[in-house]
């Protein structure tokens, strides 16, 4: 956590909160976050840069940063309690004292990278490490182009259980477990099976499947279990849905079987209807 639906939340947020602001003071009060850059760097290139745009890719927010030299790319992996959060002057001290990386704009406003576990990372790129570092991960699932047979090329070639293939980042950009437990239980196949096992038919539901649950999140601004909260510091509210992930040996809403948690598949916490899915 965030997956893709969050961090799609919390750019498109961002993108209409902050393009065309200017950074003109950087604060960075907990280094240990940053990646491919130090702390003074990371001040001295900041300041004075243009935010043009904030997007994402995978499970990373991406912000695009212009100036008269040359373009840069800041990118945020916020893990499992990271975020970025706008703060106007009202922000609680509860959340101001998680803050590792300030970005004072020349609004007055502070876009802040806040983190109470600081698992999550910041990190500068330039235009050629950024294209390097993204050619790396997977197609994006909710990209027109990602249709049945670009999804098939993506999972049919592994052996491993599909929950695992899922959740591979160079396989496929942005699903983690929340989404893939859920995609799995719509489709009703089974988390532990082989890959290459899956029918044409089965791929075409599981891609079907896979890509209404992460619109569907997106609409509901994402899960929020505890730390997840979007730009504006509110919670999503895709939990209310959630029909296998968090329900462990509670009945499953489709054929009232008792839904199963293992750590057997692939190490994390999967949740599976054996009913149901096969």
């Amino acid at each position: 956590m965030p997956e893709l639906p969050e961090t799609e939340t919390i750019a498109r947020d961002l993108h209409a909160m902050v393009v065309g602001r200017v950074i003109v003071q950087v604060a960075v009060t907990r280094p240990d976050v940053l990646r491919e850059v130090t702390a003074d760097r990371l001040c001295t290139t900041l300041e004075g840069l243009t935010i043009a745009r904030v997007w994402r890719r995978a499970k990373l927010i991406v912000l695009d940063l212009t100036s008269a030299a040359e373009p840069w790319h800041l990118v945020v992996q916020p893990r499992f309690t990271g975020g970025l959060l706008v703060d106007d002057g009202r922000m609680p001290a509860s959340e101001l004292a998680y803050s590792c990386v300030a970005m004072r704009l020349d609004d007055d406003r502070t876009l802040h990278y806040r983190d109470v576990r600081r698992l999550g990372t910041v990190a500068l790129m330039s235009a050629a490490r950024f294209s390097e570092y993204s050619c790396a991960l997977g197609p994006e699932p909710l990209d027109q182009s990602f249709d049945v047979v670009a999804f098939s090329g993506c999972v049919r070639s592994s052996q491993q259980p599909i929950k695992a293939v899922l959740m591979d980042q160079r396989r496929l950009a942005g699903v983690g477990n929340i989404y893939a437990n859920e995609a799995l239980w719509r489709a009703g196949i089974d988390p532990s099976r082989e890959a290459s096992s899956l029918t044409q038919g089965e791929l075409q539901h599981l891609h079907g499947a896979l890509r209404e649950v992460l619109a569907a999140s997106i609409a509901a601004r994402g899960t929020s279990f505890r730390d997840y909260r979007d730009a504006r510091g509110e919670r999503g509210t895709f939990v209310e849905q959630l029909a296998a992930y968090g329900r462990g040996g509670e009945p499953c809403t489709r054929c009232g079987r008792r839904l199963v948690v293992t750590h057997a598949v692939d190490g994390r916490s999967t949740v599976f209807c054996p009913g149901c899915q096969y």
